[in-house]
């Protein structure tokens, strides 16, 4: 009996951050929301220091540099 092995890409390749949500889309297809109430930081960010993010390691984490923080895309995975 043969078995077939799906392979899912965790790399990010975009992110939204609105009032409520943090959205992350991967290299897979998937798509990723957790509250932004769970990230004290992104919750007091305005909405331009939201919008000022940047991948970090190839896709593998987010970096808001204007509020130093940091969120592992493993981290959302364990999250969801």
């Amino acid at each position: 009996m043969s078995t077939s092995v799906i392979e899912f890409d965790a790399k990010a390749v975009d992110v939204t951050v609105d009032d409520s949500m943090l959205r992350v889309t991967l290299a897979d297809g998937r798509e990723l929301a957790i509250p932004i109430e769970w990230s004290p930081r992104l919750r007091n960010a305005t909405p331009e220091q939201r919008s000022n993010w940047r991948f970090i390691g190839t896709g593998q984490g987010i970096h808001w540099p204007e509020i130093d923080e940091d969120i592992s895309i493993a981290s959302l995975l364990r999250l969801t």
